[in-house]
């Protein structure tokens, strides 16, 4: 029987599985700060190719000849990470399970590290932290719990609400897990979620599972700003947080504790829904300020009527017409600097379809928030986050919140 199982989906990752898959050839190797690494031979590495259109289906075939237990699940279309990742999981066959984007990849005895600390701790999960890789550069993220190397209560992990948590850190690759979370259904991703996927999935560990633990172990390499990673991409597919808090919502609903970990998650909320609406603001923005330096940004079907309804609602109050206008400053300011114009990214297509879905459903989540945690939750951020969220509120509630 396996004593690991590592689950690796990848989408058009030719380009860097050989890097992925030497690292885990590489966690079979001693380490003087870890001298007893794992044998491969108890390693199951289960690999989705989810319909890639590049050679990754050749590459995976190559490297699965290195493992004496290596399968590949094959969908001729990609059906998501969330649906990947759960397909991985009813083939795994080891005790502990970790998963790794093929995109990523591990330092050296990580896999050894992470099932010292489960022998050790005997929890149901232990989190870890991670190391960023943008280009040439490496920098430490680290799980937001100060205890470390300790059992503890997976609510412990939820609150305070003012400040990040580890509901707040939602990466499943960050951490190995026991296969009774499989067994129980904890460890499975909502079906069908392109995006957000690991949104109610923490939480849902952290609310149901019974002890975890946080580790100092950022051996997981996480390669950000990936060309094609879906969080680059600005489409209807990013609107499925919305769908990941109706979940959390049910969920805390029905919790004893719900009304206590609720301005946890509203604040969560709100900090997503800045983010996406700041995301087309920026768009919005770029295409004004490229406008109106004269510029040429090789805009590509990019929709008028949607920019000019955007700068409509963004000038017609005065804290969003401040942060329009802070916006547009910024963005010329990031053109001007460009040396070479033709390296400017093109103006952003913002579909109306999307816009509006985002708007009405972000509404909608919203008012699921009980009313005194959504007053105090709103009273208490930022004047720039208001202004964000306002965007989304019918002018009565913009007004009360």
């Amino acid at each position: 029987m396996a004593k690991i199982s590592l689950i690796v989906p990848a989408k058009d990752c030719a380009h860097y599985l050989p890097q992925a898959y030497r690292s885990i050839l590489m966690q079979s190797e001693p380490h003087p700060l870890q001298p007893n690494p794992i044998d491969l031979t108890e390693l199951q590495v289960i690999a989705i190719d989810d319909g890639s259109s590049d050679n990754t289906p050749q590459v995976l075939n190559e490297i699965g000849a290195k493992f004496d237990n290596f399968e590949v699940i094959t969908n001729p279309t990609n059906v998501g990470l969330a649906n990947g990742r759960n397909q991985g999981l009813d083939r795994a066959e080891g005790e502990y399970i970790v998963f790794l984007d093929g995109d990523d990849w591990l330092a050296p005895n990580h896999l050894a590290t992470m099932l010292t600390a489960m022998d050790s701790l005997n929890v149901d999960f232990v989190r870890c932290d991670h190391t960023t890789v943008t280009g040439n550069r490496r920098g430490l993220k680290r799980a937001p719990m100060s205890v470390r190397g300790r059992a503890l209560n997976p609510r412990t992990g939820v609150l305070p609400a003012h400040t990040s948590s580890m509901v707040d850190y939602p990466y499943a690759w960050a951490g190995i897990f026991h296969k009774r979370l499989r067994d129980s259904g904890l460890l499975y991703f909502p079906k069908d979620f392109m995006t957000a996927e690991d949104r109610s999935w923490i939480w849902g560990l952290h609310l149901d599972a019974e002890s975890f633990a946080v580790v100092d172990a950022p051996g997981i390499m996480y390669r950000r700003n990936v060309s094609g990673s879906l969080t680059q991409i600005l489409d209807e597919r990013q609107l499925m947080f919305l769908d990941a808090f109706d979940l959390i919502f049910d969920r805390l609903e029905k919790d004893p504790e719900g009304h206590t970990f609720f301005p946890k998650a509203a604040r969560n909320l709100f900090a997503l829904m800045e983010h996406h609406h700041k995301r087309y603001v920026q768009a919005v923005a770029y295409a004004q300020a490229a406008a109106e330096l004269g510029i040429e940004t090789g805009a590509v079907g990019s929709d008028a009527s949607v920019l000019d309804q955007i700068k409509r609602r963004m000038t017609g109050r005065r804290g969003r017409s401040q942060m329009f206008l802070a916006a547009v400053e910024e963005q010329r300011r990031n053109i001007q600097s460009t040396k070479n114009l033709r390296d400017l990214p093109p103006v952003q297509n913002i579909p109306q379809e999307v816009q509006e879905a985002l708007r009405a459903g972000g509404r909608r989540v919203a008012q699921r928030i009980p009313r005194d945690v959504f007053s105090e939750v709103f009273a208490t951020s930022t004047e720039l986050r208001q202004a964000h969220i306002s965007w989304y509120l019918p002018e009565a509630e913009r007004t009360s919140a």
